[in-house]
């Protein structure tokens, strides 16, 4: 048995699979770790959901930015955008099983045994383990309940920027979600600067994450997704797999057990987003 975490996959299933075939992956033997953002850009957001609820206990997925947008338009929430490929999901006669299914997955996931921590994105400066998970579960248990189509409506914003405990309520859930799913930068003080995207050599004022000095995390394996410009990296504790596919990178596997070891492929043409 082994586990494999897998970057982005942004409706590139073709390259999972491919993926998939390079690692000899056996969901009745191995189990698959995904960081997040299944869906949009890429030409089979409706099969990759389908593929990998099909996959049933063999995959642990957490949500990304992406999965929460496709949430909040089907909703009529927020509207698609330019870049946007999501038709294929919101016409399905499954769409609301999938929907179902898709709010119900966590935000972090972690796993003792195997001494990894996942996210989509990042964690804030100020949280150990314990409160990170403590706020996944507040979060995970609103989109969950009756209340998620309120949250949803609210979610979005960058407000507020610095973690405190003492904030409650629809703010305190922005914050974390804001951290799992949109983080790449801090400033000095370990305020979110979450407008900034591009990779930490384009950056000087500015502090990736995992970077920020005193951060309770810093004992930790984390593994994250989201930034691919940053692409596949591994030190200060942390491994992320968002090498790009969509933007005409690869899609990339860590497989978890020993010394952790990394797998990729090509992304073909007919995934990568054409430039205009």
């Amino acid at each position: 048995m082994a586990t494999y975490a897998v970057g982005d996959i942004q409706g590139c299933l073709v390259s999972l699979k491919g993926l998939l075939d390079r690692i000899d992956f056996d969901p009745g033997r191995d189990r698959l770790w995904l960081v997040g953002d299944l869906v949009n850009r890429g030409p089979q957001s409706l099969e990759t959901l389908r593929f990998v609820r099909g996959l049933g206990d063999a995959a642990i997925t957490v949500l990304g930015n992406h999965d929460l947008h496709m949430l909040a338009i089907a909703q009529g929430l927020r509207r698609q955008g330019e870049s946007d490929n999501l038709d294929d999901v919101l016409t399905a006669p499954d769409r609301d099983e999938l929907f179902e299914w898709l709010r119900r997955q966590p935000l972090l996931y972690h796993d003792s045994s195997l001494g990894f921590t996942m996210v989509h994105a990042g964690f804030s400066p100020h949280w150990d383990l314990a409160e990170a998970q403590c706020c996944a579960a507040e979060v995970e248990a609103v989109l969950r309940s009756d209340e998620y189509q309120h949250f949803i409506a609210h979610m979005y914003g960058d407000e507020p920027d610095r973690w405190s405990s003492d904030v409650s309520g629809i703010e305190r859930w922005r914050y974390s979600i804001n951290c799992f799913t949109r983080l790449r930068y801090c400033d000095s003080h370990g305020r979110l600067a979450l407008k900034e995207k591009g990779s930490p050599q384009q950056q000087r004022h500015l502090t990736p994450w995992f970077r920020v000095a005193g951060r309770r995390s810093a004992g930790l394996r984390i593994i994250f997704g989201h930034w691919s410009t940053l692409g596949r990296y591994q030190g200060d504790g942390v491994y992320c797999l968002d090498s790009g596919c969509v933007w005409g990178g690869s899609m990339t596997a860590l497989r978890l057990e020993g010394e952790p070891e990394w797998f990729s492929v090509l992304c073909p043409a007919a995934c990568v987003i054409q430039s205009s």
